[in-house]
């Protein structure tokens, strides 16, 4: 058996942590028989390629001289920290990347409180040392810096770390060396990096992560422990609750390269994928039939932000998805509750609806997106924060707001925040940008995103993630602007989309065929108004000066599915087909929004 080394590669998003792998498959000749390698191999879903984000945990091994070096990859979103916290049981030690100008962020930091906590050795990787704006020798302070504030111990204080450029495939000790090749980094995981410790006893794994084959069902990825996994032994799963019943599996596999290779056994410290048990979750240990024994439990975040699906109800209704019924839509829910472990599904009072509640809005959005296109057709209700009670009151999530942005700016970034609730934490020069830190409460994150691109001529670079609950910070001051509605059904045309155009901001272009109750633009005042989007001009066979004058139209606002979720009101919702990202007011009919508004005035005015 080679020489084991359980390494997991932790990054913010976009500092080169997937490009980086890609480089020592290369070198590590993992690629066999001239296989057409993509570029980013481990992004594997489409999502994922196109965003340039890590969404699920990977598990590869990379052969190295006589050892087999298991690397997890994980994800660099907030949102998905769950998944890494997880995963982090399962290895030894952590490749830390940091991007050399940009230096520790504010997910750099929540994933290595994690790893340090772990107890797991660090190699520090300063990458993308080929940018011209490269600062690693103050990137390196930086880091220091944060291993102190993180209260590291001595010995994970004095880290190994290297320079490299993971697009490039080099790595080098000192940035005078010559730039050749990864061995600098390889030869450093192979000798900083602990083999898996092993302690004796009956045999012992842990589920950290969770696939699911369509053919097979589950399938329990994770780490053994003790002892030897063998597929023939009587063996038993220990639950989250504590219930012990006796399991048999029906295939063992290890990872191989890219691959994963059924084996009949696995040693302790290895990293090994098991087919055959129904109901296995994450945290459940699998152990010794005639002994068994459970290893700590793995703690699972609970969800921050709630939503409501509901089946597509509108005129459009059936025209561009495959699947509308709430059958259909019920059924895709629960599927995803098989591997997505921080995600929640109630049903509601109503039949076609579903609540669906997940870590933030880019964990729901992903799966929403996912199933778009699929071909589902659903409509979705405003974000909601999931308040919890502490000592008989009203407590809600704080995010932790990181906002890089350039000095003139951070005047009216800081204004923006505090009204919503946030707190300015701390402030850092880096040349001519400011780190700007808040503590936020994540309802006042939604929509924030879009105002402070436009306060900022689209310069500010915004990241958050989860802090803790604290008790309700008080009402946040609602969206300015009312929106534009549709009065009619047809397409829209160009002349009355340039005769409105003094009442707002557009979502749609001449041609688009709308819907009666359908949101076509922003209002530049405070209320909503109905509009004649469809009206089309008089002809006569009179002319006169200056009537045929060009239409001269402002282009329409775009927006992304986050985007789109973060804009609506509790009296709006988001139409998501394969083709189309539509919002809308939740009653069409004009007869109805009155009656419903007026009855919810009358609830505030009781309250």
């Amino acid at each position: 058996m080679k020489d084991i080394r359980n390494i997991a590669i932790i990054a913010h998003v976009d500092h080169g942590k997937t490009t980086l792998v890609d480089q020592i498959l290369k070198q590590c000749h993992v690629f066999r028989n001239n296989q057409v390698v993509r570029e980013r191999f481990l992004d594997s879903n489409d999502l994922e390629r196109e965003r340039g984000i890590t969404i699920l945990a990977k598990n590869i091994s990379i052969p190295y001289k006589n050892f087999k070096i298991n690397l997890i990859d994980t994800p660099g979103h907030a949102d998905f920290g769950g998944e890494v916290e997880r995963v982090l049981k399962m290895a030894d030690g952590v490749l830390l990347l940091v991007d050399s100008f940009e230096g520790p962020m504010p997910q750099t930091r929540f994933v290595l409180e994690k790893a340090l906590s772990l107890h797991l050795k660090p190699i520090v990787v300063i990458n993308k040392i080929d940018r011209p704006d490269n600062r690693p020798l103050e990137v390196l302070d930086e880091i220091y810096d944060l291993f102190i504030e993180l209260d590291a111990n001595e010995n994970q204080l004095d880290f190994a770390y290297v320079y490299a450029s993971g697009r490039d495939g080099w790595a080098v000790k000192n940035l005078d060396d010559p730039r050749e090749d990864l061995t600098p980094l390889l030869e450093m995981i192979t000798e900083k990096i602990p083999s898996p410790s092993v302690s004796d006893g009956d045999t012992q794994m842990q589920i950290t992560t969770l696939d699911y084959n369509d053919y097979v069902g589950r399938i329990g990825i994770g780490r053994v422990f003790r002892g030897t996994l063998k597929k023939t032994d009587k063996l038993s799963i220990i639950k989250r609750d504590g219930s012990v019943h006796p399991v048999v599996l029906r295939q063992l596999f290890i990872f191989d390269g890219l691959n994963r290779v059924e084996v009949d056994e696995v040693q302790a410290g290895d990293i090994c994928a098991i087919v055959g048990i129904e109901d296995v979750d994450i945290g459940d240990t699998i152990s010794d039939a005639e002994n068994p024994e459970p290893l700590p439990i793995i703690s699972i975040d609970e969800p921050t932000i709630s939503m409501t699906f509901t089946v597509n109800n509108s005129p459009f209704y059936g025209k561009e998805g495959k699947f509308v019924t709430s059958r259909q839509l019920r059924d895709r829910l629960y599927k995803e509750l098989e591997h997505n472990v921080a995600l929640r599904v109630h049903e509601t009072n109503s039949p076609d609806a579903y609540k669906v509640s997940g870590r933030g809005i880019l964990h729901l959005s992903i799966l929403i997106e996912n199933m778009r296109r699929e071909g589902y057709e659903l409509q979705i209700r405003e974000p909601r924060v999931i308040y919890k009670e502490i000592n008989g009151k009203k407590a809600e999530p704080i995010e932790i707001l990181v906002v890089d942005v350039p000095a003139d700016y951070a005047g009216k970034v800081i204004e923006l925040v505090g009204q919503r609730r946030g707190e300015l934490i701390k402030m850092e020069n880096k040349g001519n940008m400011n780190k700007l830190e808040f503590h936020i409460p994540s309802r006042g994150i939604m929509g924030l995103r879009t105002k402070v691109l436009t306060a900022t001529s689209g310069e500010a670079v915004m990241h958050h993630r989860f802090y803790q609950y604290e008790y309700f910070k008080g009402i946040i001051g609602k969206n300015t602007n009312g929106v534009l509605i549709s009065m009619d059904n047809g397409p829209s045309t160009a002349y009355a989309i340039d005769s409105l155009q003094d009442r707002g901001k557009f979502f749609i272009e001449p041609g688009d065929v709308v819907y009666k109750g359908q949101i076509i633009g922003e209002h530049s005042k405070e209320n909503d108004i109905e509009v004649n989007i469809q009206r089309g001009k008089k002809l006569t066979n009179m002319r006169a000066s200056g009537s045929d004058k060009a239409i001269k139209l402002v282009p329409p606002i775009k927006f992304t599915l986050e985007e789109a979720l973060e804009y609506v009101q509790d009296d709006e919702m988001v139409e998501v087909t394969p083709k189309s990202i539509r919002l809308r007011k939740l009653y069409l009919d004009s007869n109805e929004r009155k009656r419903f508004n007026l009855s919810r005035m009358e609830t505030e005015k009781k309250n």
